[in-house]
């Protein structure tokens, strides 16, 4: 723990040696830089143990600080346990294994090549956690560092790769396939990159185009995939025969969670075949609810675009008397657009996410907040995300409805709030004027904004490299900052949600001053807004407290 045991400012140098200030264990002595004329100091730190550490002093213009950095009570080194992450790779069932130098080597290539060549050593690693109680024991996961190897796996003048995209639109779809293709050709010198349209189905069922420079070039300008995507279609063997009969090397799938838990299939089934092909995947999901990954593509898009519906909605109830304006967004299980987008807008009152059960009437209630921001304000701006407050509005629980992906189907909570908050105000003789926004296919369809065109790249160009190494059945995505590979296994077991514990979630409770809506207690089972208090001294009409 580092802990500043003196700070000053003067238009002189510190104190000189004659003249040295002593603070507590800290001691500033000067010395002469051998490249420099002027006076730099260090700190010697000395403690009752022996212990002593060197550490320049902190000078900038006129302000200097002398810092410490005290020992720890106990000097016992910090045990610390990981495991690599089992990526899959081709070695790993195939023994006649043969590499190639990387294009970057070659007198002759004609690709794009760093001026440094650094490749990244199958040693390189990326940790999955970087703050942890040093008092907690530590598994820690190291997964392979994404980019390019010294000796690839294919020879990139035979390799034939196919791009496909899966599942709902989301911004940014169009610069993967540009960036795949353009990586492909330009860093590796392949030629025969194809689409496959209309998702998993295109495998078998629609004729594939070809993909080059000259056809992707503007495509990251388009909103949506100039492939074209569908949900479901996915039959295992017909997809793997299509890959056999058009001899495809390299796959990458651009999906969600859905799509990547086939993309896993498709892998393990080529690794039973013993085929000579790497399946990887580019983690797409508007919600942002992949594991693991710092964010999913996309999302930086449809925060900015989100954040544009609710200072529309914001503008209409600014300009009629008890303006109440809903805006429903994406977020099926995971309210990460709905509270990133309410912390940028600054206009919203209370915002509403899966994470977070709420009650409706009742003391403490959402109807109880509405009457006090008209009260105060006279209007409100509510966002809510699409997954919550389904036991409001969910089918029949004993029938399970699911989507062609394999999603459960949502009740509409929007269209719902909004007919709740009319009808009681109206009970209450009051009048309101309500709006309501669903800015869903807007935000899904536009293209993506400049920082996710950006990330978009590093996810393709770090995918073929892992491709090319001979990594299979992997997604691509950083960690802490850092690409890495890991394995598809590990991102369709979980979905990522809204930390309450995290200080994301209290910055947005503190832009909004919302209460805690959540139920006193709330039942095993709860499905609505029955029986939920208690007592029935808690329990209040809806006439008396809204």
């Amino acid at each position: 723990m580092e802990n500043v045991h003196w700070i000053g400012q003067s238009k002189e140098a510190p104190p000189e040696r004659s003249s040295m200030a002593a603070f507590g264990s800290v001691a500033v002595v000067p010395f002469q830089h051998k490249k420099l004329s002027s006076v730099n100091y260090s700190c010697r730190y000395f403690y009752a143990n022996g212990w002593k550490k060197k550490k320049k002093l902190c000078f900038q213009r006129k302000r200097w600080i002398v810092s410490s950095t005290c020992p720890p009570e106990e000097t016992s080194p910090i045990s610390v346990s990981f495991t690599s992450a089992p990526v899959p790779h081709l070695s790993h069932f195939l023994t006649d294994l043969d590499t190639f130098p990387h294009p970057f080597l070659l007198q002759d290539a004609t690709s794009y090549r760093p001026l440094n060549l650094n490749f990244i050593s199958e040693q390189d690693g990326v940790i999955n956690k970087v703050v942890w109680n040093k008092q907690e024991p530590q598994n820690l996961v190291i997964y392979p560092r994404a980019g390019p190897r010294e000796r690839i796996v294919f020879d990139p003048k035979s390799v034939k790769a196919a791009i496909v995209t899966c599942g709902g639109l989301c911004p940014g779809l169009n610069t993967v396939i540009r960036e795949l293709t353009e990586c492909l050709r330009y860093q590796y010198g392949v030629v025969d990159i194809f689409g496959v349209l209309q998702g998993y189905r295109g495998f078998y069922s629609k004729e594939w185009i070809r993909l080059d420079p000259e056809r992707v070039d503007a495509i990251h300008k388009l909103g949506g995939t100039i492939l074209g995507s569908s949900r479901g279609g996915f039959d295992l063997n017909k997809i793997v025969d299509a890959i056999v009969q058009r001899g495809i090397h390299q796959v990458y799938v651009i999906g969600g969670d859905g799509t990547i838990r086939g993309a896993a299939q498709l892998s393990e089934e080529c690794r039973r075949r013993k085929l000579r092909v790497t399946v990887a995947s580019i983690p797409k999901t508007i919600d942002n609810d992949i594991p693991i990954i710092d964010k999913s593509f996309g999302f930086d898009t449809a925060v900015q675009e989100a954040s544009k519906a609710i200072d529309a909605a914001h503008t209409e109830v600014s300009c009629f008397p008890n303006g109440i304006g809903i805006v429903k967004l994406m977020g099926r299980n995971s309210g990460f657009i709905a509270l990133y987008a309410s912390l940028s807008s600054r206009e919203v009152d209370c915002c509403l996410i899966p994470e977070v059960p709420f009650v409706i009437h009742g003391r403490g209630g959402l109807m109880e907040y509405v009457a006090k921001c008209l009260s105060e304000r006279g209007k409100m701006v509510l966002v809510v995300a699409e997954g919550a407050g389904q036991e409001y509005v969910g089918n029949d629980p004993s029938v399970e409805q699911l989507d062609a992906s394999g999603n459960k189907k949502l009740g509409d909570i929007g269209h719902f709030l909004y007919e709740e908050i009319e009808s009681t105000w109206k009970k209450q003789g009051m009048e309101v004027s309500m709006k309501y926004i669903d800015p869903t296919y807007m935000i899904r369809a536009v293209a993506s904004n400049a920082s996710d065109n950006i990330y978009c790249t590093l996810l393709a160009h770090s995918a073929v490299h892992g491709a090319f190494a001979g990594y299979t059945g992997f997604t691509v995505g950083p960690i802490h900052g850092r690409h890495a590979y890991i394995p598809m296994t590990e991102i369709v077991t979980a979905q990522k949600q809204v930390d309450l514990r995290d200080r994301m979630w209290s910055r947005l409770v503190n832009s909004t001053g919302q209460p805690d809506f959540s139920p006193r207690n709330i039942p095993k089972g709860f499905q609505g807004p029955c029986n939920i208090y208690s007592s029935p001294q808690q329990s209040q009409s809806q006439e008396s407290i809204l």
